[in-house]
């Protein structure tokens, strides 16, 4: 029997008009971000509608921007697309955890807000950068980070799909690994533009405080296993995904690791729900023949539930 695997986007994949068309197609969505502006007590929907980019940029607001839109798109499929795993990347295991159950919305919102605003300050006061690394193994990649880790913290933060790898650090540490890594065999190694150093130690005080926030809040079992980033093997037990979700802040997202597992276990049919096609095409980059189709967009729809023979 077929298997599939809802996959949900993180930063990256945001755009100015997220949401919009859905909403106009598909009025009841327009409730998500209606109480969206409620929980963050201002004009949220006209931010993601409308802009500015910039502002919509700011990882504070992109993070609980990917939510609601992930959310909003899952929210017209439910009834119709099963799952029989979840994922998401980095921010997006946020939206793969509600959307298993085990966040309602408000509290998965806030959690993405906090989670944002935490990721702001520390990268204020722990200034740091990440960068693309294209054309290495992981084994590679780490010894390029240990060698550049003489002139500042840097380790790999992104484990994307193959010859894709992102590392995060210490600005000094993060322009050295892109310095070196064309005579250590890189293809490229780009600067990203980001505000901090994302999954990786500079990310230590966002993450105690995240403890602490996480600590208090309503996690419940998940009804569908959703795949850690942290650990590339699906949960579904409430204190090991809090875990995870700490853990995740420090540690490397294992993407492509978490697609095998997903494909290893027979999934033949994945859904990236939410903004972009990010996922997308990481998932042909790792397995050129796997089928996902995109939720995103109004026009998306009626293809998406095509695919799942229910149009």
């Amino acid at each position: 029997m077929a298997k599939t695997a809802f996959l949900f986007p993180g930063q990256g994949s945001q755009y100015v008009g997220m949401g919009k068309s859905l909403a106009e197609a598909y009025p009841e969505t327009r409730a998500w971000w209606d109480r969206a502006d409620e929980i963050l007590g201002f004009d949220f929907a006209r931010l993601c509608f409308e802009g500015p980019e910039e502002e919509l940029k700011e990882t504070r607001n992109t993070q609980p921007a990917l939510f609601v839109k992930s959310w909003a798109a899952w929210s017209v499929v439910r009834d119709s697309l099963s799952a029989d795993w979840m994922a998401g990347h980095s921010l997006g295991e946020y939206s793969a955890l509600a959307a298993a159950g085990a966040l309602s919305f408000d509290d998965g919102l806030r959690a993405v807000r906090k989670r944002g605003e935490l990721m702001w300050d520390s990268g204020v006061s722990r200034p740091g950068t990440m960068a693309a690394i294209l054309g290495m193994t992981p084994v590679d990649v780490e010894a390029l980070c240990e060698e550049a880790s003489a002139a500042g913290l840097v380790q790999p933060a992104n484990l994307n799909c193959p010859g894709q790898i992102v590392v995060s650090g210490e600005v000094a540490g993060v322009e050295r690994a892109v310095e070196l890594a064309p005579e250590r065999g890189a293809k490229k190694a780009v600067r990203l533009a980001v505000s901090g150093a994302f999954h990786s130690a500079l990310m230590e005080d966002a993450q105690r405080e995240l403890a602490a926030f996480l600590a208090e809040l309503d996690i419940r079992d998940a009804q569908v296993p959703v795949v850690s980033n942290v650990h590339a093997r699906p949960v579904t037990a409430a204190a090991e995904i809090r875990q995870n979700l700490v853990d995740q802040m420090t540690s490397p997202v294992r993407w492509e690791e978490s697609m095998r597992f997903l494909l290893d276990s027979g999934v033949t049919e994945f859904y990236e729900i939410g903004a972009g096609k990010v996922l997308r095409g990481l998932l042909r980059s790792i397995e050129r023949s796997a089928k996902c189709t995109n939720v995103g967009p109004a026009e998306s729809i009626p293809e998406a539930l095509a695919q799942g023979g229910i149009a």
